[in-house]
């Protein structure tokens, strides 16, 4: 009996996504867990992977498609000893009808008959089908095999199943390179009075990153505090652990300090490690710190959870796994769904001091600055030290001025005094 293959909800809120690549072709045989395609959800591009066993029958949905809803059919895969030629005609019929009265209606209408006709090309276009077997290879080494032009049939792939992964890429040859292609969107035509420019389509992250960030400024009521930290004392604690680290391959970075300070914060001031919830408040008993990382295709925030708990060793090796994953499309929504508070760095920029977005729903973010030479005061005499600007951005509906005011106390407390951070 054959099987319809669904859209699938690859997250809690997921409604609609996007088929960006099929990895099969129809005819090819399917094994549970075989990778089917790769589906954009609006903040990562996932693995679709296959419960059943059978052979793919016939693709409904063709890859690029965008908006299609969760729980539409997008292929059909025959059953075992069930005829593939049968299944596929099986699912062709039960979508006859379905086209009925648009024919009717161009028959009525000769008039709709042409542009009916002239749309015909791109309703049935179909992703072109690979020439032998099928080869195995996980999808960031595709996309790398496509960036370097290497040929993956003159490749040995060492993961499960002979197939091929990152790591098989790096001593492959490069084909001959090819000419480079057209550009594909040209600048449009600048009218009359209009600036030239060109039209780029907002990727699925870009909508919703503009949706969500749009409502946070038009419903939640923020207020924003600064301070300036003096960076030394953490500087030189960070110094002296990475002496000690080097041998395990760990190098902590300023921001893996100051995603535990932080967190650390966050539980001293309880207060302010809440979120509005319409008619209640969310109290969090634990600190999960969203860090913003920038992508190709916009932002994302995946969590380190529980930083409060966590030694500064772990949350590096977390945060360097989290973001190169977020960097390829490959978290899971539970890496960058939920947390209790979200930090942003964009002092690598040189950016002295900027004032950041609260992230729904949870109640603040932090914007750390870069840390520069400055005139400070040290012991009551003017001296040179090295300061780091921050500020929190608040949600008024759930944390006052005074108690947003404590949770900057205690983070500036805590970056100035590092070795509480080890306690």
């Amino acid at each position: 009996m054959s099987i319809e293959l669904k859209m699938p909800a690859l997250s809690p809120t997921m409604e609609e996504g996007t088929l960006a690549k099929w990895l099969v072709k129809e005819g090819d045989e399917v094994k549970s867990g075989d990778i089917l395609a790769e589906i954009e959800t609006d903040k990562a591009t996932m693995e679709f992977e296959a419960v059943d066993e059978g052979k793919l029958a016939k693709i409904l949905v063709p890859e690029g498609t965008e908006g299609v809803k969760v729980g539409a059919p997008i292929a059909i895969l025959a059953g075992e000893g069930e005829d593939v030629g049968a299944a596929a005609s099986a699912a062709s019929k039960a979508e006859a009808p379905k086209a009925a009265p648009a024919a009717k209606k161009e028959e009525e209408s000769p008039k709709a008959a042409a542009p009916a006709q002239a749309a015909t090309p791109a309703a049935k276009a179909q992703p072109q089908a690979a020439q032998g077997e099928r080869i195995k290879a996980s999808p960031l080494a595709r996309r790398i095999a496509e960036d370097k032009g290497i040929d993956l049939s003159s490749v040995q792939g060492s993961g499960p199943g002979g197939r091929i992964v990152k790591a098989d890429l790096e001593a492959a040859p490069a084909k001959a390179a090819a000419p480079a292609p057209a550009q594909a969107v040209a600048p449009v035509p600048a009218a009359e009075g209009e600036i030239p420019h060109e039209a780029v389509k907002l990727s699925n992250m870009r909508k919703t990153i503009a949706r969500r960030l749009t409502e946070s400024k038009q419903t939640i009521p923020h207020y924003y505090l600064t301070v300036d930290i003096q960076l030394d004392a953490l500087l030189k604690l960070r110094s002296d652990l990475n002496k000690g680290l080097e041998p395990r391959g760990i190098k902590l970075s300023v921001n893996d300090l100051l995603i535990k300070a932080l967190a650390m914060a966050m539980i001293e001031v309880p207060t302010a490690n809440v979120s509005f919830a319409g008619d209640q408040m969310l109290k969090y008993s634990r600190a999960d710190i969203s860090v913003a990382v920038a992508v190709p295709d916009g932002l994302i925030t995946p969590i380190i959870v529980g930083a409060d708990t966590k030694t500064l060793s772990t949350i590096s090796r977390e945060m360097t796994d989290l973001a190169a994953r977020a960097r390829e499309g490959k978290l899971q929504p539970q890496e960058y769904q939920g947390g209790t508070a979200s930090l942003t760095n964009l002092g690598m920029f040189g950016i002295k001091q900027f004032d950041a977005v609260i992230n729904p729903p949870q109640g603040m973010i932090m914007a750390v600055g870069a840390g520069e030479k400055r005139p400070f005061v040290v012991n009551d005499s003017l001296q040179i030290a090295t300061v780091m600007s921050a500020s929190g951005s608040f949600d008024h509906r759930a944390i006052d001025g005074a108690e947003g005011a404590k949770l900057m106390q205690a983070f500036k407390r805590l970056i100035e005094n590092p070795l509480g951070m080890l306690a």
